[in-house]
C-alpha cells in the first residue's frame, strides 16, 4: 500500500518541535494553521499547570494526543527505582489533568548493568505504576529508541523488545509508540508493526527524518523528506496494521529551532503532505 495523505486531519505536532514557542503561542499557531492534534512536553505547562493547559488546548479546537514523557525506570539502587516509580505516577496524574489518553515512556537504561537487567527493571517499573495508570484512565506507550541510546536513555531498542515487555505485563493499558527515527533501520520493522496492530498495542506513530551525515545524535533530526527514512512506506505499514490515530511530527533540531518558527510550521505542513 502506498498511501496518499492529502489533508491535515491526522497531523499532530509535538510542542518540542517548535521549541522556541511557549504553549500559548504553539496552540494558537497550530490551530490557525489547520493542525488538529498536539503532544505536550511536560515542561510546557510548568507555569500554568496541566489542567489549565488542557482547557487552553481544547478551547482552541486542538486535541491532546499524548503527554511526553515518563519512564527512566532502571537504576542501580532500589531507592532510585522507587523515586522513578513515584515520578511516573506524577506524570500519569498530569496526563489525566491535561486530558492526554497516553503517556509516552522513554524507558531508560542504567550504565554499568547488563541491558537485560535494565529491561527487567523497566518491566517491573511499568507494572508498579500500572494500577495508577488504569485508575486514571491513561495508557502507557513504550517507545523503543535507536540503539545509539542503549547506554543511557533506553534499553528498549526494537519493537520486538517492546512487544516482549507488553506481553509480559499483559495489560490493555500498555502499548507501543513507533517513532520512525528510532526504528527505520530494523529489517523486521514491517512484521513487528503488523504484530503490534494484531495485538492492539499500536498507540502512536512519530515522524521526522534521519539526516546524513547526522551531526548530533539527539538534536539533529530532519524535517520529513530531508533524510533517508522511507516515511510514507512505514506509515503505510502502520495503516495496514489498523492504526488510524494522529501522526505526530516530533523533531528535535537546533538547526530548525533557530529558524523563523512560523515559516518552519508552513514547511512542516508541506513536508507532511509530500512525504507522510
Amino acid at each position: 500500500m502506498t498511501p496518499a495523505l492529502r489533508d491535515l486531519s491526522r497531523l499532530c505536532i509535538h510542542t518540542a518541535t517548535t521549541k522556541p514557542w511557549g504553549i500559548e503561542e504553539a496552540v494558537s499557531r497550530y490551530s490557525a494553521a489547520g493542525v488538529r492534534g498536539i503532544t505536550v512536553w511536560r515542561t510546557a505547562f510548568a507555569d500554568r499547570g496541566p489542567a489549565a493547559a488542557g482547557r487552553l488546548i481544547r478551547d482552541s479546537g486542538l486535541r491532546v494526543v499524548s503527554l511526553c514523557r515518563g519512564g527512566f525506570f532502571p537504576a542501580g539502587s532500589a531507592e532510585q527505582r522507587a523515586r522513578a516509580v513515584d515520578e511516573n505516577r506524577r506524570c500519569i496524574d498530569e496526563a489525566a489533568e491535561l486530558g492526554a489518553p497516553h503517556v509516552v515512556l522513554v524507558c531508560g537504561s542504567a550504565a554499568g548493568q547488563p541491558l537485560e537487567e535494565s529491561r527487567r527493571q523497566i518491566a517491573d517499573g511499568i507494572a508498579a505504576v500500572l494500577p495508577h495508570a488504569s485508575a486514571a484512565g491513561v495508557r502507557l506507550a513504550v517507545e523503543p529508541l535507536h540503539p545509539m541510546y542503549a547506554g543511557e536513555r533506553s534499553a528498549v531498542n526494537t519493537l520486538g523488545q517492546a512487544r516482549a515487555i507488553c506481553s509480559q505485563i499483559g495489560s490493555p493499558w500498555v502499548g507501543i509508540a513507533v517513532d520512525v527515527y528510532h526504528t527505520w533501520w530494523d529489517d523486521r520493522l514491517e512484521d513487528e508493526i503488523r504484530a503490534c496492530g494484531r495485538d492492539g498495542r499500536l498507540l502512536a506513530l512519530h515522524v521526522s527524518d534521519w539526516r546524513t551525515p547526522t551531526v548530533d545524535l539527539l538534536e539533529d533530526r530532519g524535517l520529513m523528506g530531508e533524510g533517508c527514512i522511507p516515511i510514507r512506506r512505514i506509515r503505510g505499514w502502520a495503516d495496514d496494521a489498523g492504526f488510524g490515530g494522529f501522526i505526530e511530527v516530533e523533531i528535535f533540531s537546533r538547526r530548525l529551532w533557530a529558524r523563523d518558527q512560523a515559516r518552519f510550521l508552513d514547511d512542516i505542513k508541506e513536508a507532511y503532505l509530500a512525504h507522510v
